[in-house]
């Protein structure tokens, strides 16, 4: 053994991998892409990607105005799933406030909910959740549930109460001194979960393949040299870069429209709202990501340094966006960085066109910041390809 490791890594080869080691370690490009990458991705990933679902954005809408409602508010407030982000004079306002994106779960408590807890009648309360994502509706769900039962309990052992306070999604009419929760799933009543993954889905693809299918294009005619002879013809740069974008923007624009189909009649996904505001915030995402592969073709000399530099572009421009997690569900101090990614706004604009039905009265916010990233990628993209031109 000791003279087969002796044979294997003594003399020739010891020197062909110490001269392979020092070529490696001069080549700083190299030495950074197996070392940097792998760290930033693993710990933005564990960051990113978590599932854990808490401080959901609550709001009540309280007609009873009574100790016992003041106290049960209190108590879902201070669970540490729930924080207080609204009170609201109507059901309506509630609703809305969920509609609006504002709100993750909200709850509803009748006049003479005290009353009928001390007389020992049945009293009911609502919970309003949004099941647009609905691994999250069903944990608040959980929570409230939770929430709820401890209520109950601390409020029998206290004397406060002599009602028992269960949750009972379909008690008996007849059945006394209980309160029933009614659970509502807005927007997903049949907590579809393919609904909420296909509609984030959407904008990470239309994205990462644009930059894809650009930087793949941009890098292939420079190793053949057709950058060149692009500088001999008559045309300007600016005529240059319309020709390379437009054939690649009208072929992944089929891509939209055939995604969309498979989104309609495999998935049965509702088009509640206006298809074409998802096909123009669709086409801005795909602006973007040609912008994104151009931009990255220009700092590369090879087809497989483009890849290196996408894999360490493209993950966490998908992690960072809400399409796989909900964007609540990532640190505070992580979440303000995904208003920069333009698939977090695609992603909110197909969300809630299709599922709510939500107008440009709500998500002209959205669509105006996906118009700024796209026309910043592409003075970028411009601006590095009209230098490398020059």
């Amino acid at each position: 053994m000791r003279r087969l490791l002796q044979r294997l890594f003594g003399g020739r080869i010891a020197a062909l991998m110490g001269k392979e080691f020092s070529q490696i370690r001069r080549d700083r490009r190299l030495a950074i892409s197996l070392i940097l990458p792998p760290t930033l991705q693993l710990l933005l990933f564990g960051f990113a990607l978590n599932a854990t679902v808490d401080n959901l954005r609550f709001g009540v809408a309280d007609f009873d105005q009574s100790p016992e409602s003041r106290d049960l508010i209190a108590a879902m407030t201070q669970s540490g799933a729930f924080h207080m982000a609204g009170a609201f004079r109507s059901s309506d306002g509630l609703g809305d406030g969920i509609s609006r994106g504002k709100l993750d779960a909200g709850m509803v408590i009748p006049a003479g909910f005290a009353r009928d807890l001390h007389r020992g009648e049945q009293s009911h309360v609502q919970v309003l959740l949004n099941a647009m994502n609905a691994n999250t509706a069903a944990i608040a769900q959980g929570y409230t549930e939770g929430v709820l039962s401890n209520w109950n309990q601390t409020a029998l052992r206290s004397g406060q109460l002599h009602a028992r306070f269960t949750q009972l999604a379909a008690a008996p009419q007849d059945q006394r001194g209980t309160v029933a929760l009614h659970p509502a799933f807005l927007f997903n009543p049949g907590l579809v979960s393919t609904w909420f993954i296909v509609t984030g889905t959407f904008g990470v693809l239309l994205t990462l393949n644009g930059s894809l299918v650009a930087s793949a294009a941009m890098v292939k005619e420079r190793e053949n040299g057709t950058v060149e002879q692009l500088l001999m013809t008559p045309a300007n740069t600016g005529e240059i870069i319309v020709a390379k974008i437009a054939p690649l923007f009208v072929l992944l624009c089929g891509m939209v429209l055939f995604a969309t189909a498979l989104i309609k009649i495999v998935f049965q996904i509702p088009f509640r709202g206006n298809i074409m505001m998802v096909l123009a915030g669709a086409a801005l995402c795909v602006l973007c990501g040609i912008a994104i592969g151009t931009f990255l073709a220009t700092f590369t000399r090879s087809a497989r340094q483009a890849q290196l530099m996408s894999f360490f572009v493209n993950p966490p421009l998908s992690s960072f966006s809400g399409a796989l997690t909900p964007v609540e569900a990532m640190p505070h101090w992580m979440q303000p960085l995904t208003l920069i990614n333009p698939i977090r706004h695609f992603g909110v604009i197909t969300r809630s066109a299709l599922l709510k039905g939500s107008g440009i009265d709500i998500l002209w916010p959205n669509i105006l910041a996906l118009m700024a990233i796209t026309a910043v990628l592409l003075t970028l993209s411009v601006w590095r390809f009209r230098k490398q031109l020059g």
